[in-house]
């Protein structure tokens, strides 16, 4: 498992990528991340208009009932694949 300290490094390293994420890493780095910091998804769907933002819930509530601790660790494996190229 990830430790706090792992996840706050990831969260430093996505930001120093130097080729951006593909936009399913990004909406599985976001999911992750609101998983581990918030826990389960919140507040209801966007509306069919707001295209971004439907997928981010979408993608948040792809991850439901996923421990925060597991949330932590897969999104520091994605960070680490990422990071390798």
């Amino acid at each position: 498992m990830a430790t706090e300290a792992d996840f706050q490094s990831a969260q430093q390293r996505v930001q120093a990528l130097t080729q951006r994420p593909s936009n399913t890493d990004l909406l599985d780095l976001y999911a992750l991340f609101k998983q581990a910091t918030t826990g389960d998804v919140q507040g209801s769907r966007p509306g069919i208009f707001d295209i971004k933002g439907r997928a981010k819930y979408d993608a948040w509530a792809g991850v439901r009932g996923v421990s925060r601790e597991d949330a932590r660790a897969r999104y520091v494996s994605i960070v680490d694949r990422l990071a390798r190229g």
